[in-house]
């Protein structure tokens, strides 16, 4: 399963949240063995940015791990508004 996070940011934020999302991504990434991405939106609107964190086939109990990763990182300082979390599964393209 795949875990997809996105909330918007202060364009005054990002430089910030870019490097502590990166270097919360890396230590979950080498923890675990996951492959992680971080996105945001080209477009501005009111000030604010859209990113999204992406993690891929995350292991049962992931979301746990990753808010208490998230805690830790100070990202919520940075963000406006809340985390929404969306998890999606891979279809199998053949029969």
């Amino acid at each position: 399963m795949d875990l997809y996070i996105y909330y918007r940011v202060r364009s005054e934020h990002a430089d910030a949240l870019r490097a502590q999302a990166a270097a919360m991504q890396r230590c979950l990434s080498q923890e675990y063995g996951i492959v992680t991405g971080l996105k945001r939106r080209p477009e501005e609107r009111d000030g604010r940015q859209t990113w999204m964190e992406i993690y891929q086939a995350v292991p049962d109990g992931f979301a746990a791990i990753l808010e208490r990763a998230a805690a830790q990182a100070g990202l919520a300082r940075l963000i406006d508004g809340q985390r929404n979390t969306e998890y999606f599964l891979d279809v199998p393209t053949c029969a």
